[in-house]
């Protein structure tokens, strides 16, 4: 069955292979998690480190300069 002859209101997931596909993940994310518990809890920390610079980003938007905008453009103050 191609993409073309699947019905509009039914999504992948709801197909055989995207079963497949979700239950194959869920076994290999189960045997990552067993195996490899350790190096994921011991990098914890440093993940949380790198992500504060990352959120700082992200958060700012971009930055104007610190431009205020004026009212009904989209910057109003909350």
């Amino acid at each position: 069955m191609s993409l073309r002859d699947r019905p509009a209101g039914r999504s992948f997931l709801a197909t055989p292979a995207g079963i497949a596909l979700c239950v194959f993940l869920a076994i290999a994310a189960f045997f990552l998690w067993v195996e490899h518990r350790a190096h994921l809890l011991g990098a914890l920390p440093w993940l949380l480190l790198a992500a504060c610079p990352l959120l700082h980003l992200f958060m700012h938007r971009g930055g104007d300069g610190g431009h205020h905008h004026g009212p009904g453009q989209g910057g109003e103050d909350r």
